[in-house]
């Protein structure tokens, strides 16, 4: 395997994946991999969670990373290397550096989430604060990699980063030899480019899907072109997966080997994300969560045993929370409610008392006697609930117009 910088194009193979997990030993953890009975059922044959959510630093990134620092020749490393990264990649460049004695200054967007930068910081690297998107940050990374002979880290576009992510691909193999399908997050398109070299070579008759958020998907387009395209503003919750363009290297192999590129929407990843946390104790990332979510938005499509692969846990606990909400609301596990009672004393909590009946939670209620809309006796309120479900939804409605109730909305 050569590992000079000049050679960014040369092809991945499956004696660089391997290559790559012999260097990797005792670096990166051989992950679990979690069998669901729930996602199980759902399907109609096995799954299993691959957990890189458990990797040090919380995703794949560092396989990557720690391959493509450690094949810099001596004068590379000795003039440190740089990456741009709002989260992930950033936290793997900052540890594989640490571990290899190498200089490390990471760029994030000045929005990046305390955590992560926290975080960052505490791997070893010097992490300094540009733009507001990632576009800003990898340019500003550009310039000083330009300026000070660094050398720049991409996070997807190299071949010994793909051989690194790859390694992935040789742990499923030999953790479910009899895997039928592979579902993998999709931003650049590294890792699903990785686990494609790595379990195609061995295993042609693997199929392996690719899972983009629908906000950000730019790989439908180009495989569509026949070449990497851009999709202007990209937007999803999915920060780990919101690229706008794919790398021109893992492109090549995504075009070549992986079988599909599959979209899923917001309100499946938040489903996705919920059901990891509640169902598998697993706390993932939008991203990690999205081949999860293909599961749900279309379970029959793929053939067992699948592994769905969870590639990163580095959630900012603001977004969790509201991620959680978002996914409860697309479960239909919260009930909006306006109605109208009698304003006389005692007339809310006979409500609330039919509420607690019916199981459901108040989460919050407004209570409004002046409106030009309401009788002289009447009073309106409204309630956000917490249910179990749409079918605990309607039996709510019902206990409501069942003890007499005017419901509006």
């Amino acid at each position: 395997m050569s590992y000079s910088t000049a050679d960014s194009l040369r092809p991945v193979t499956l004696d660089d994946v391997r290559g790559a997990q012999k260097m990797l030993t005792g670096v990166a953890r051989v992950t679990a991999m979690e069998g669901s009975r729930h996602l199980s059922r759902l399907v109609g044959s096995p799954v299993h969670l691959k957990c890189e959510n458990l990797q040090r630093t919380g995703s794949f990134k560092l396989r990557g990373a720690y391959v493509r620092i450690a094949g810099l020749l001596p004068e590379e490393r000795a003039a440190g290397v740089v990456a741009a990264s709002a989260g992930n990649h950033a936290q793997g460049v900052a540890l594989a550096s640490s571990l290899l004695g190498v200089h490390s200054t990471v760029f994030m967007p000045q929005g990046a989430p305390l955590p992560k930068i926290s975080a960052t910081r505490e791997y070893g690297a010097e992490v300094r604060l540009h733009g507001q998107v990632v576009d800003e940050t990898l340019a500003a990374a550009q310039e000083y990699a330009a300026e000070t002979g660094a050398v720049f880290i991409h996070p997807f576009d190299h071949p010994d980063v793909i051989a690194g992510q790859g390694t992935v691909g040789l742990e499923i193999l030999d953790q479910c030899p009899e895997v039928g399908t592979i579902v993998v997050g999709v931003g650049g398109g590294g890792l699903a480019a990785g686990i494609a070299v790595a379990v195609k070579a061995v295993r042609p008759d693997v199929r392996i899907v690719g899972v983009q958020a629908a906000g950000a998907a730019a790989y439908p387009p180009s495989l569509a072109a026949g070449r990497p395209v851009t999709v202007a503003h990209p937007a999803t919750m999915a920060d780990g997966i919101k690229v706008g363009r794919p790398g021109d290297v893992p492109f090549a192999i995504v075009e070549e080997l992986v079988d599909e590129v599959r979209t899923v929407s917001e309100d499946h990843l938040s489903a996705a994300l919920l059901l990891c946390l509640e169902r598998a104790k697993m706390v993932v990332e939008p991203a990690g969560a999205s081949p999860v979510a293909a599961l749900l938005g279309e379970p029959g499509a793929f053939a067992g045993p699948v592994v769905a692969v969870l590639s990163g846990g580095n959630v900012d606990p603001v977004l969790l929370q509201r991620v959680l909400r978002h996914g409860m609301a697309a479960q239909g596990r919260y009930l909006a409610v306006r109605l109208r009672l009698t304003d006389r004393p005692g007339a809310l909590a006979a409500l609330l008392g039919v509420l607690s009946v019916a199981d459901a939670n108040v989460l919050d209620v407004g209570h409004v006697r002046t409106d030009p809309r309401l009788g002289l006796t009447e009073a309106e309120v409204e309630l956000l609930l917490e249910t179990k479900g749409p079918e605990h939804c309607v039996e709510v409605q019902q206990a409501l117009r069942g003890a007499g109730y005017t419901v509006i909305d």
